[in-house]
């Protein structure tokens, strides 16, 4: 997809981009698929505030997508590639030979009239699934699954791909987008492809309403509150803090490392690579 670039008729429109959904369906989304979503601006089921600089923002209807593709040996045409306001990718509206309809994930190069199928047997190509042990080596994925049977939980995100790097007795070798190189069950399935919506990276909001309108409030730094708000807070004029970095929890940032679950070492090959 083209980044659109606005011509700066004022100061938030100097610098602006967009998209360019010309190539996207211009209808709503398919009703079945859809179901309303309520918003929450951080907060959980106790209306305690968990995620902090949360709400407001555009009204969103929610995209049931199927992660699982476990229509095995049924082929769909592609209907159309849909614009979805819950994740930075675009997804591909499938009708199946069988009546039925569902969202996936669009892969990059997919397009309104491809047939697309779930199968040990389909083709390498984008939008295909099939588990680990059927692609080749080198094939380029995305939508993997993690646990046999429960869903893609990795590689989701607009413009990603990860690689099939090797196959080790009943496990893949598979290099993340991280650079990790990680060990997943050859029984677990992928879809073949890049993720859609890879210039998304390169997109310059432009200004502040827009960040808004994405359900995103002003973030303000611990430095500039008052010390019953933060460990950072307080003190004569600008002042650094005072001590180490941290959440208003005392949680210490910039360097700490937070990883408890080490349960998944022993599936790691290769870390990912520090920045």
């Amino acid at each position: 997809m083209a980044i659109k670039r606005y011509k700066p008729t004022s100061a938030a429109r100097r610098g602006m981009e967009g998209y360019d959904y010309s190539n996207l369906e211009k209808k709503r989304p398919e009703k079945n698929l859809t179901t309303p979503r309520k918003q929450k601006a951080g907060r959980n089921n106790n209306g305690r505030i968990t995620v902090r600089f949360r709400g407001g923002g555009h009204k969103r209807h929610f995209r049931t997508v199927d992660w699982k593709r476990n229509k095995i040996g049924v082929p769909a045409n592609v209907a159309g590639i849909e614009y979805d306001p819950n994740r930075t990718a675009h997804l591909a509206l499938l009708h199946y030979v069988d009546g039925s309809k569902s969202y996936i994930l669009a892969p990059d190069g997919l397009k309104k009239g491809d047939t697309v199928i779930s199968s040990r047997n389909a083709d390498v190509t984008p939008g295909n699934a099939m588990p680990l042990k059927h692609m080749p080596l080198g094939t380029v994925i995305h939508n993997i699954e993690l646990k046999i049977g429960k869903g893609s939980q990795m590689v989701r995100s607009a413009g990603t791909a990860a690689q099939l790097m090797a196959k080790d007795g009943d496990y893949a070798q598979i290099r993340l987008p991280s650079g990790e190189v990680r060990m997943v069950h050859l029984k677990c399935r992928a879809t073949v492809g890049q993720v859609s919506n890879s210039q998304h990276a390169h997109i310059t909001l432009g200004k502040a309403g827009r960040t808004r309108w994405l359900g995103r409030r002003p973030h303000n730094r611990g430095v500039t509150m008052n010390p019953v708000d933060h460990p950072m807070g307080g003190g004569e004029g600008r002042t650094s803090g005072g001590r180490h970095p941290c959440s208003p929890w005392g949680q210490l940032a910039k360097g700490k490392k937070t990883r408890t679950n080490k349960t998944s070492n022993k599936f790691i090959v290769k870390k990912r690579g520090k920045k």
